[in-house]
């Protein structure tokens, strides 16, 4: 503990937060409404659910996750239904599985509208300090320490840093030692967690330029526009009461003079020139890093997209970048409709101290560190709703032992929040980790429509779902089993009429009877179509009518995949004793021996997933655990 930052104030809380991003804010409201004493510190109070990226809340498997958070009881889905000013389903034209919510949010009113309830929310203070030092006695946290000296004595402290540790901004040459936007960086806590034997590594991510709207010429560009019907992120909200008039968001294309000025200037490009020690995402790459791994294309799309109705900048979604000002200007003016552009942000990227693997639990507590959980992009993740996601998670576990309660951990069958932390958990992740729907491998159960029908029994047991919205799912779900089971046991023939009826929407006519459900299996018909021949129907929700359709069109598959997620579980139930030495354990290739020494896997199935971890060394866990077992 470093002495110079005590004074004589003391505070005696039982949770405290660090960050109050889109983690923190989950964070520290699952652990109030659990009924603890909590604070959520940050550097800056303007800052709460900050979005210092990207205007919009969702995405393709993102907006899984932000259905997920609250199905458990969070509150970011909420909040983007307050605040956006653009709704679209993406991937409606495949199937059920990847169909994902995204919504523009009016950034100013998200923040604004978070901060509101964070600041109205029982059991929650909000202070405006940077955390310089942890408290730990015998591998046990016991409180925080702020920059001016005052101690915040807690039972459970969670980290949502984001990207503040150590952060420093580059444009170019130009090297700004402060986190996103110009914002305070934080940068003591570092080293108070290496100095408690903490592992940490930099990595890096990026943001585009925002122009001015004024300096635009939309009539360059391809208008996208939202949904007619708007669909709400939320569970909770009526749908009715959100359809309101919204805005467009923009389509133009890179070309070769774009990516011949960047080929020109790589060498004044941070990243290409050695200045930047982080590693950047993968699956959000700048500019710079677009045209030299995919040399073969002639353009990539750019999104030009309002950050609020209050405002005229405009965020060139597509191209993040770190090259200097004079170059982005360059560049961006080679792009149609951006020919007379503004800059009233420049791009740049940042970089960051964040977890390295292999340290946490899957509660998401440090491993050597009893007390200390941790969320957000902290532990290697990118992006608002992996951070969310995380900080429920983790203040909910964080509330959970400090009531003595067993920790919520949900595997890869359950949800994709489980995939996220498993994935954080067990994969040796060398970039910020980035959620997508083919990383889940049950996600035609996992599906972003279905959430509340999976997940609300979670939230309602560690008591974030209220006993009204916990009734309101069970009373859904029967209305599904009811009207699955009835169109079921709804015969028809092959009376003049049906066949009639099948020839007019080219189906195959009947040769015997079928019910109303094998009817609805045909994709040429819809069950507002079979409305003709079962006019008896009763009036359901939309939201109910969906989930009938899903369930009879893809009874096979939903079953399949239902008989490999018991087999999965199977594998998850095999536990391996804290205790193991995993030199006793014979045949172990050296490379799965060190991993499965490093992550020391509570599972069968969680050691499977490792890094260097092979089918054959699985089997030999296997034998070994059943020798174990029968010596005992």
């Amino acid at each position: 503990m470093n002495d110079i930052y005590k004074n004589e104030w003391k505070e005696y809380v039982d949770v405290c937060v660090v960050g109050a991003g889109h983690a923190g804010c989950e964070a520290a409201l699952a652990s109030a409404r659990l009924g603890l004493n909590t604070v959520i510190f940050t550097v800056s109070i303007d800052s709460i659910a900050f979005m210092p990226c990207n205007p919009n809340i969702g995405g393709s498997s993102k907006g899984h996750l932000v259905r997920e958070i609250d199905a458990l009881g969070g509150e970011m889905g909420k909040n983007i239904d307050k605040t956006f000013i653009q709704s679209k389903m993406l991937n409606i034209s495949k199937g059920p599985a990847v169909h994902s919510l995204r919504a523009q949010a009016d950034k100013s009113d998200y923040s604004r509208s978070m901060r509101h309830v964070l600041e109205n929310q029982d059991n929650l203070t909000v202070k405006q300090a940077e955390i310089c030092d942890l408290i730990v006695e015998d591998n046990k946290v016991k409180g925080v320490i702020t920059n001016t000296g005052t101690t915040y004595f807690c039972k459970a402290v969670v980290l949502c840093t984001g990207t503040y540790l150590k952060a420093r901004c580059l444009c170019g040459e130009s090297i700004t030692y402060t986190g996103p936007t110009g914002l305070q960086a934080a940068n003591h806590l570092s080293q108070s967690l290496i100095n408690n034997g903490v592992r940490l590594r930099r990595f890096k991510t990026g943001t585009p330029a925002r122009m001015d709207k004024r300096s635009i010429d939309f009539s360059k560009m391809e208008e996208q526009f939202g949904d007619e019907r708007i669909v709400p992120f939320s569970f909770s909200t009526d749908p009715d009461s959100i359809q309101k008039e919204q805005v467009s968001c923009w389509l133009t294309y890179t070309n070769e003079e774009t990516h011949k000025i960047i080929r020109a200037n790589l060498d004044r490009s941070p990243i290409y020139a050695g200045i930047i020690e982080g590693t950047g995402p993968r699956y959000c790459p700048s500019i710079e890093d677009k045209v030299v791994k995919f040399a073969d294309k002639e353009r990539h799309q750019v999104f030009i997209e309002p950050e609020g109705l209050y405002t005229n900048e405009m965020y060139v979604g597509g191209m993040s970048s770190s090259l200097p000002e004079d170059v982005q200007l360059k560049m961006y003016r080679t792009v149609p409709g951006l020919e007379n552009c503004k800059i009233v942000r420049n791009a740049y990227a940042i970089e960051y101290d964040c977890l390295d693997n292999g340290q946490l639990l899957p509660s998401l507590e440090i491993k050597i560190i009893h007390g200390l959980f941790c969320g957000g992009q902290f532990n290697g993740s990118s992006g608002y709703e992996e951070a969310a996601a995380q900080g429920l998670i983790a203040g909910l576990n964080a509330a959970l032992q400090v009531l003595g309660k067993d920790p919520l951990i949900l595997d890869r069958s359950e949800a994709y929040i489980g995939v996220l932390i498993d994935d954080l958990v067990t994969k040796d992740n060398r970039e910020p980790y980035r959620m997508m729907t083919s990383r889940a491998e049950y996600r035609l159960l996992l599906r972003q429509d279905n959430a509340d029908l999976r997940l609300r029994k979670f939230g309602h047991d560690v008591g974030l779902v209220s006993d009204d919205d916990y009734k309101k799912t069970l009373d859904k779900e029967k209305m599904i089993k009811d009207e699955v089971e009835r169109l079921k046991s709804v015969h028809v023939g092959g009376s003049k009429n049906v066949q009639e009826f099948l020839e007019a929407h080219n189906s195959s006519t009947l040769k015997t009877a079928a019910s109303i459900a094998e009817l609805l299996c045909r994709p040429e018909l819809s069950y507002e179509d079979l409305y003709v021949l079962d006019s008896d129907r009763p009036s359901l929700p939309n939201e109910v009518i969906e989930q009938v359709c899903i369930q009879i069109k893809y009874e096979g598959y939903i079953e399949r995949q239902e008989h490999q997620v018991k087999q999965f579980k199977k594998m998850e139930s095999r536990h391996i004793p804290d205790d193991i030495n995993y030199d006793d354990v014979s045949s172990l290739r050296l490379e799965a021996r060190q991993k499965l020494k490093e992550f020391r896997p509570l599972s069968v199935g969680q050691a499977s997933r490792l890094s260097g971890v092979s089918p054959a060394d699985i089997s030999v866990i296997l034998v070994y655990l059943e020798q174990f077992n029968h010596k005992k």
